[in-house]
C-alpha cells in the first residue's frame, strides 16, 4: 500500500515521493498519457547566462553526467516500468535535448513505441550563447510516442487546428519559456512552462483521463491537468520540490 506525500481534496492531485524503480511497479492501474521530463545528465561544471548573470549550469546530483551506458541503462529501466503502465491506447511525451533525446529515441524504438512525432519547442526569450564560439540553444525536443503501433491513439485534432488560426498546427511550437508568475511557489531548474503541458494534454487526452508524470519536480504537468479537468499522479524523490508542488497545487 502505497502512502502518498500528497493528495487534494478533489482527489484529482496526487504526489508520491520515492524512487520511480520501487513505486511504479506497485501501482495497480493504467494510465492515458505520460509526460516525462528525465535528468538530462548535463550537469558538467559549465557556464551559462541567466537574467543576465553568469551562472553554474550544474541542476543538482540527480542531473550528473554518468556517462552514456549509463545513460541508456536509466532511460531504459524506467520506459520499460512506465510502458507496462499504460493503457493499450495511451501515449507518451518525453522532454529533452541533445544531451538526451537520441538515447530516448533509440530506446522507444527498441520497447516497440511508435513515435508518433518530434515536437521542436522553440523558446521565444532563450538565454545569449556564453561562449559566443556556436549558434544559441533556444530549443527543446518533445518526442510523442503510443504505446503500440497498431492500437490507434487519441488526437485532438480539430483543436490544435483551431487554436492555430485554422491551420494544420506543426510540430515546431513557439512558446516562451517560465513566466516568472508560475514560480510564485519556488524555484525548480528545469520547470516546464503552462502553456507547453497546457498544449500537450488538451491535444492527447479527453476530459477525465488519468495523467502520470514519473519525474514530477515542481509539478507544472499536474497543474496543466487539473486546470484542464484531467487527474494526475506524479512521483518524485525530492521533498522541496514536492513541497513546491503541494503549494502550487493549494
Amino acid at each position: 500500500m502505497i502512502t502518498p506525500y500528497f493528495k487534494s481534496k478533489d482527489k484529482a492531485f496526487t504526489l508520491l515521493q520515492g524512487d520511480v524503480f520501487e513505486l511504479l511497479p506497485q501501482f495497480d492501474f493504467k494510465f492515458d498519457m505520460v509526460f516525462a521530463d528525465p535528468p538530462y545528465f548535463l550537469s558538467n561544471d559549465g557556464l551559462t547566462i541567466k537574467n543576465g548573470k553568469i551562472t553554474s549550469v550544474n541542476k543538482g546530483k540527480w542531473d550528473k553526467s554518468k556517462g552514456f551506458e549509463y545513460l541508456n541503462d536509466f532511460n531504459r529501466r524506467w520506459l520499460k516500468l512506465v510502458r507496462n503502465k499504460m493503457k493499450d491506447d495511451a501515449t507518451i511525451w518525453i522532454s529533452g535535448t541533445m544531451h538526451n533525446i537520441f538515447s530516448i529515441g533509440q530506446i522507444l524504438t527498441e520497447l516497440d513505441f511508435k513515435i508518433l512525432n518530434i515536437v521542436t519547442w522553440q523558446k521565444t526569450d532563450p538565454p545569449p550563447n556564453f561562449s559566443c564560439r556556436y549558434f544559441t540553444h533556444s530549443t527543446e525536443q518533445i518526442i510523442w510516442a503510443r504505446k503500440n503501433a497498431k492500437v490507434p491513439h487519441y488526437f485532438n485534432y480539430e483543436l490544435m487546428k483551431e487554436i492555430n488560426d485554422g491551420k494544420q498546427m506543426k510540430d515546431v511550437w513557439s512558446l516562451p519559456a517560465i513566466a516568472k508568475w508560475e514560480k510564485s511557489c519556488g524555484k525548480h531548474p528545469t520547470q516546464k512552462p503552462l502553456s507547453v503541458l497546457t498544449r500537450i494534454i488538451l491535444a492527447s487526452t479527453k476530459q477525465g483521463a488519468w495523467i502520470l508524470d514519473p519525474f514530477t519536480g515542481s509539478s507544472t504537468t499536474g497543474i496543466a491537468a487539473n486546470l484542464l479537468k484531467r487527474k494526475f499522479i506524479g512521483i518524485d524523490t525530492d521533498e522541496e520540490y514536492l513541497k513546491i508542488s503541494k503549494c502550487r497545487k493549494l
